[in-house]
């Protein structure tokens, strides 16, 4: 069965009430640009809430470990604070083509993970980004086990058959 691909991705979280963005995208200068217009996210982060309006970013700067941004309407703490612990989103189609071999973060859940010689190692339930990799979550038989999101480990990831390959050294599949 093929997946539709989301028209909207989550590419930031508010932290603060001056709408400090927390980056949750490999592109923060093209997403958090003057004229993007981002979508404050649902409580469970899943599609732009209807009930909160559409913010049209006016200024933006990078702050610390994050991004603070300004936009048209938001003009003090107290309104910023609307957004506090928001997931903000943009259109997908908003965003630059992904660059060969890139995938988006909600292309790898639900994927089958097997090994280079076939052997059904489990299923991705989450990606944790985090330096100096991203982390696979993969539910197993056995439980759940972290797994590296990095060359050469993996060795291939075909989004249409939903499968990741990876080329674990010996032992990482038992511990």
């Amino acid at each position: 069965m093929a997946r539709t691909e989301p028209a909207f991705l989550v590419v930031g979280h508010v932290s603060s009430g001056e709408l400090f963005v927390e980056p949750l995208t490999d592109h923060p200068g093209d997403v958090f640009a003057p004229g993007v217009v981002l979508r404050p996210a649902d409580a469970e982060g899943v599609r732009p809430d209807p009930e909160l309006p559409r913010l049209s970013v006016s200024g933006a700067r990078p702050f610390r470990r994050g991004w603070l941004i300004t936009c048209e309407g938001v003009a003090d703490r107290d309104s910023a604070e609307t957004f506090r612990a928001r997931y903000l989103m943009v259109e997908r189609k908003r965003l630059p083509p992904l660059a060969e071999g890139e995938v988006f973060h909600h292309q790898l859940l639900g994927m089958s993970v097997i090994t280079a010689d076939g052997r059904r190692v489990g299923e991705v339930i989450e990606v944790y980004d985090v330096e100096p990799v991203d982390l696979l979550e993969v539910r197993t038989d056995q439980g759940k086990m972290l797994i590296p999101f990095v060359e050469p480990l993996v060795r291939e990831v075909d989004t249409v058959g939903r499968r990741l390959v990876i080329d674990p050294p010996e032992g990482l599949l038992e511990l």
